[in-house]
């Protein structure tokens, strides 16, 4: 079975100290793996052993956070196995098992080889018995070049952390899970993780263990995160980190850790091994519940307060490693090199002001999209960290998919999800591939599109603002589903926040807002505003920069708001999509394009009540009032006002 794993999953560590409420809503998974080496149908015995074994694992997991059953008989049986963090509690653990069988069936319908990643816990099955089996098919990890001011004294606190919390883990735990902190300074304490699924002997899970901490060390830097799906361990810097009482499986003190046994059962000595993963332990990695999670950080007030802190431990060179350790996987520069046939002109995908974007594909066959930033960009660097450090902390299926970043020998290079239909504007401009593009298609595309900016706007645990909400930036999957991408402008909002200012316009006249392009007010409501055009522009099958500025209608705006005060309305819908269409769909669509476009920004609806009221024909829509009337133009630019 091939499973691609290439997204982040560190941190889960801290987990213990952030709300879980993610658990409960099927899109905030970590990750999810299919596999399509074989496939069942709807009705066949194996879905039925299949929904045998999710009902078993659900109902048994809240006794001991651990379940592994089997149901059938071959060639239909099927095995599977949940496990939860070890300090959560039973509720939470039930939580989260309960949402992963609901989001990993639709994720997965068809496949007999699936598992999904939540913070909380890991659920997996298979037609194949994987009891007991190690499982040490790293596929991940994250590399930290930050340098501590005493790497000494690190390299041997690290050991004797790493050290026990393993041996612990293997040997002492029922759980399998250990969990310490040490002071590493007088503000900073260093803490460790280590836990196995439980189905393993701890013969296996030890040798799990070190086996990760092998594979970490080979990537020949030191590495702070790894896993595999027997067994992950890892470390990281921070404070105030306990885990969750109700489940107290956290490493005791060095004194009082239950003794060990001193040979293990394959005659090794544990004195001797200790002593060699001592030399190692500078490479030794992350761990996370059962296989993995991403932590989402909870707040900008958290977030401070981990830079500052991060800055008296890490010297300041390396201060935006140190910041994506907690939101993207590092893939190495040899490995986007094959994958890109070495960013040739054949895998070209497109080009534009940031640099190239080019189709890979890596080794297990999976395809990715790598965005390669110009070494001449001005912005270069920042749009980097902060498309890693937004987007790596959001997870839904209408936002594009972040699987890690390259920074070497100059490079700047983002890795994304390919996706095969490419983006909304090439259909728009065509007339060809806009004939393909039917009503159901492009009401898909609107409501997904107002999804995605809703759960950046609200739905999130950071709000928001993306900026530069236009039809290039909506990316299409190969069933048509949107995503919206290219968040290199974006800026991270408090969710008390409403409005911020810049001196320096960044975007695409067209579809900015007016307060944002004369005043550099930028909002909620601005993005409202983007995709008002947006919406315009798929009903019409007109770009916004394809008005040519004069005439009755001089931009798309205008030529809409004409129409629909003359009671012509239907009259702008693009000829291709053909008279079989549902009118109140298409006027609706075109009524609520009108309201998000308003000049007056207090009187656009918000993203909830727009979703709202493009998904039940029953709400009321206001009358809108006149559209904004602005620079007409596509091309992006940038500019400052004083």
């Amino acid at each position: 079975m091939d499973f691609s794993v290439f997204h982040i999953f560190l941190l889960i560590l801290f987990s213990s100290t952030i709300p879980t409420t993610l658990s409960d809503d099927p899109l905030f998974y970590v990750y999810y793996v299919c596999s399509n080496d074989s496939n069942y149908t709807k009705n066949s015995p194996y879905k039925t052993n299949l929904n045998l074994v999710l009902s078993t694992l659900y109902s048994e997991i809240s006794s001991t956070g651990f379940s592994n059953t089997s149901k059938g008989q071959p060639p239909y049986q099927a095995y599977g196995m949940s496990t939860c963090r070890g300090d959560i509690t039973s509720t939470t653990c039930s939580q989260c098992v309960n949402t992963s069988i609901h989001a990993i069936t639709q994720l997965c319908p068809r496949q007999k080889n699936a598992a999904i990643w939540y913070n909380d816990c890991l659920l997996r099955y298979s037609d194949q018995n994987f009891f007991s089996i190690v499982d040490t098919s790293v596929k991940l990890y994250i590399q930290n070049n930050a340098q501590t001011t005493d790497p000494k004294r690190f390299r041997v606190l690290l050991g004797q952390l790493m050290n026990g919390l393993a041996t612990y883990a293997a040997f002492n735990s029922t759980r399998m899970f250990g969990f310490k902190a040490i002071d590493f300074t007088s503000s900073v304490k260093l803490y460790g993780l280590t836990q196995c699924t439980r189905d393993l002997s701890q013969k296996d899970c030890y040798a799990c263990l070190e086996r990760i901490i092998k594979n970490m060390t080979g990537v020949g830097k030191q590495a702070v995160g790894g896993l595999s799906r027997s067994c992950v361990a890892g470390y990281q810097f921070s404070e105030n980190l306990s885990p969750d009482t109700d489940h107290g499986a956290a490493a005791p003190p060095s004194s009082s850790m239950p003794p060990v046994p001193s040979v293990l059962p394959n005659g090794t000595s544990i004195d001797n091994i200790n002593r060699k993963n001592k030399i190692k332990a500078c490479s030794i990695v992350i761990p996370l519940v059962a296989v993995a999670g991403l932590v989402f950080l909870v707040c900008m007030c958290f977030w401070r307060w981990r830079t500052r802190r991060l800055k008296n431990t890490f010297s300041s060179d390396d201060r935006f490693e140190a910041e994506v350790w907690y939101t993207a996987a590092q893939i190495d520069l040899a490995t986007l090199k094959r994958a890109t046939d070495n960013f040739s002109d054949e895998n070209t995908l497109g080009k534009g002001g940031f640099g190239s974007v080019y189709k890979g594909m890596l080794e297990g066959g999976q395809e990715i999209a790598v965005k390669r930033l110009s070494r001449t960009s001005r912005q270069g660097l920042q749009e980097l960290r902060n498309e890693v450090i937004l987007v790596g902390k959001l997870h839904h299926k209408n936002l594009v998919r972040l699987l890690g970043y390259c920074m070497e020998e100059q490079e700047k290079l983002l890795v994304y999800e390919f996706l095969s239909n490419n983006s909304l504007d090439k259909y728009l401009a065509d007339p060809t591939r806009r004939g393909t593009l039917n009503w159901r298609t492009r009401h898909k595309i609107i409501q997904g599109t107002g999804r995605g900016l809703l759960y950046l706007h609200q739905e999130s645990r950071v709000k928001i603002i993306h900026r530069d909400l236009k039809a290039s930036n909506i990316l299409l999957d190969k069933e048509m589903n949107p995503k919206i991408s290219d968040f290199g402008l974006a800026k991270l909002f408090d969710m008390d926040e409403t409005q911020a200012n810049t001196r320096r316009i960044s975007g695409t006249y067209g579809y900015m807002a007016p307060e944002y392009a004369m005043h550099g007010q930028f909002s909620t409501k601005s993005d409202v505003f983007s995709y008002g055009v947006l919406v315009l522009e798929i009903v019409t099958g007109r770009l916004n920069s394809s008005f040519g500025g004069s005439g009755r209608a001089p931009n798309l705006l205008s030529f809409v708001w004409q129409n629909w005060n003359e009671k012509k309305a239907l009259e702008v819908k693009d000829p291709s999509i053909g008279d079989e269409v549902q009118a109140e769909e298409v006027l609706r669509s075109i009524q609520v394009g009108l309201l998000c476009v308003q000049e007056d920004k207090a009187v656009r609806p918000r993203m909830a009540t727009v979703v709202l009221m493009l998904s039940d024909l029953s709400v009321t829509l206001p009358k809108p009032s006149t559209p904004a009337f602005f620079i007409r133009g596509c091309a992006t630019s940038e500019s400052e006002t004083h």
